[in-house]
């Protein structure tokens, strides 16, 4: 069965900053539940952070920047947790190539998972175009990232290759 890695805050954990979960659409949800195996990670709960945590921001750039050392990843309590987010992204790696995982399906907008989106790095509310750490990291290496917001298209190609 194909495996797909998943943000374990987008299946009801409350892993998040400040302690919530986010959720898959229900239909989205249960069509992967029957057709795959997820893999359920958290990268900043992997790495040692707690839950709640002040929410974090990269600062400078970019996931590549941080992965590349010119950007940090910095909590609005001006706390540096680039390392945590390093270790879990390279923990969330490890197990997609340990797995086989082709494709992740991971929380848009945050600092390790946002795919296409991430905060600005003001505390101000504020999105850029631009992918966090562990999404960067999986994406350099092979693995196909979606998000909450775009996880029909992957349930279309997974449909696809399963002859639906």
């Amino acid at each position: 069965m194909q495996k797909v890695f998943v943000s374990a805050c987008l299946v009801g954990n409350k892993v998040r900053y400040n302690g919530s979960s986010l959720c898959l659409e229900k239909t989205d949800k249960q069509w992967l539940d029957l057709n795959v195996e997820l893999m359920i990670f958290c990268p900043e709960v992997s790495a040692g952070l707690p839950i709640p945590r002040a929410p974090a921001e990269i600062l400078g750039g970019y996931g590549n920047d941080v992965i590349d050392g010119t950007a940090r990843v910095i909590g609005d309590d001006g706390v540096d947790v680039t390392s945590e987010f390093l270790v879990g992204a390279r923990q969330a790696l490890g197990l997609c190539q340990r797995h086989g995982i082709e494709y992740a399906i991971l929380a848009e907008g945050s600092p390790s998972c946002g795919s296409q989106q991430i905060y600005d790095g003001t505390f101000t509310g504020t999105k850029i175009s631009g992918a966090g750490v562990t999404a960067q990291l999986l994406s350099s290496h092979g693995i196909k990232v979606y998000s909450q917001y775009n996880v029909e298209q992957l349930i279309n190609k997974l449909k696809g290759a399963l002859g639906e």
